[in-house]
């Protein structure tokens, strides 16, 4: 390895700013702590969607303590499911999803669990695996990296820079045809889930 193929070394306080792009996410306060092996983002209407062999992921989020107005909703690709233990001791069975996380001009994948955090300061903990071989804590301080800004949510780039979703779409078909079958493919490649709906077995019940 070349000095220009080593990471740059990064210190991290006990908080730091972060952004989560593959989620829409540009700027949200994490809690490093190095006592949890995966990190945690808030969550809330957790919905899974999509096939059994891929399944996914819907959820929204509050970015900022305290300003439940502000909803961003996210979705992703489950990578796992595991049993949690947080610090007062309950144990959970959470969803994992994999995302990039952005510090300081740097950029790495990172796995995360989600939970609901709205009883917590932060909305997010960094834990173990989060922590590249360069990072070292300093635990008597935060926000040693680059502090971003909560403005950002209620700005143009906010519109410009939030990721394509995930959708669920239904298509109603009689029967297997060539059509159907294009609809299907072509929404399964750009990341949607495609359910076909047989109408011979749909009814509708109108209440007067």
């Amino acid at each position: 390895m070349t000095d220009d193929d080593t990471p740059q070394q990064l210190q991290f306080g006990w908080e730091e700013w972060i952004s989560l792009p593959g989620l829409g996410v540009p700027a949200i306060r994490a809690k490093v702590d190095t006592g949890a092996r995966t990190s945690a983002l808030h969550a809330f209407d957790i919905e899974t969607f999509g096939p059994q062999n891929k399944p996914k992921v819907r959820f929204t989020l509050h970015p900022i303590p305290g300003r439940e107005d502000l909803v961003i909703p996210c979705s992703a690709t489950i990578i796992d499911r595991r049993d949690v233990t947080s610090s007062n001791g309950e144990k959970e069975n959470r969803y994992v999803i994999q995302t990039p996380m952005n510090v300081a001009g740097e950029s790495w994948p990172i796995e995360i669990t989600l939970t609901n955090r709205a009883t917590m300061n932060s909305r997010m903990l960094l834990g173990r695996q989060a922590l590249k071989d360069h990072i070292s804590i300093v635990a008597t301080d935060r926000f040693m990296q680059p502090e971003l800004s909560y403005d950002v949510y209620h700005s143009a780039r906010m519109r410009h820079a939030a990721p394509e979703r995930a959708l669920r779409v239904a298509v109603l078909s009689r029967e297997d045809n060539y059509s159907t079958r294009r609809l299907v493919e072509e929404g399964e490649k750009r990341g949607h889930t495609v359910e076909v709906i047989d109408t011979t077995r749909c009814y509708m019940a109108i209440n007067a």
